[in-house]
């Protein structure tokens, strides 16, 4: 009577344990249909840029109202986006991201802390490509903060002027395909990482 409860149990953790297996290699291949997909990236680059940057107005007390619009669609704003890349640097290269105060910034939206290191960075939640200004202002920042290094990251693309002023200055330009790349990333390492935690 032992042996076949113990049987059981064996045969249920067997189970238990293929069906488990059997659901990873599912999300797997949705991971890797969802990373092989460009097309499928650049929608949810442009997906960020309206999210980030959902209409709204400001109503008779000075208020922010977001117009209206399917219930179904996230709606924030351009400062909400600041947080939401500081948290997905912080999952792609560890450390600590701190974002800065909404205003009086000089242009670094976040201050990256990484093995004693600071990096700057500035987020752009725009439709069109980033010219050099962006990347001109973090340079100067990182000089006058004397950070090792800055980041760029926008939803949309960099002009060549940008990409031509950022070479040899130790400042990583992020376009939206490599930001999305990043955010997924940070998802897959949170839902194969029991314990992990997506700041």
């Amino acid at each position: 009577m032992i042996f076949l409860v113990i049987l059981q149990l064996i045969l249920i953790g067997v189970l238990m344990w293929f069906l488990r297996k059997e659901q990873r290699e599912k999300e797997g291949l949705v991971a890797r249909k969802i990373e092989r997909g460009e097309d499928l990236k650049k929608t949810m680059a442009m997906g960020l840029t309206y999210r980030f940057n959902f209409p709204r107005h400001k109503n008779e007390d000075d208020e922010i109202e977001f117009e209206n619009a399917s219930t179904l669609f996230i709606k924030q704003t351009p400062f909400e986006f600041e947080d939401f890349v500081g948290n997905i640097i912080k999952k792609k290269f560890n450390g600590h991201v701190y974002t800065s105060a909404k205003s009086h910034d000089y242009g670094v939206d976040f201050e990256h802390h990484i093995d004693g290191d600071i990096y700057l960075g500035q987020v752009k939640v725009y439709k069109h490509d980033v010219g050099f200004e962006p990347v001109a202002l973090i340079h100067s920042n990182m000089i006058k903060n004397e950070a090792k290094g800055g980041y760029v990251i926008t939803t949309g693309s960099f002009t060549d002027a940008a990409q031509k002023y950022a070479q040899d200055l130790n400042i990583q330009l992020i376009d939206g395909i490599t930001l999305v790349d990043y955010w997924l990333e940070g998802m897959e390492s949170t839902v194969y990482e029991p314990s992990g935690e997506f700041a």
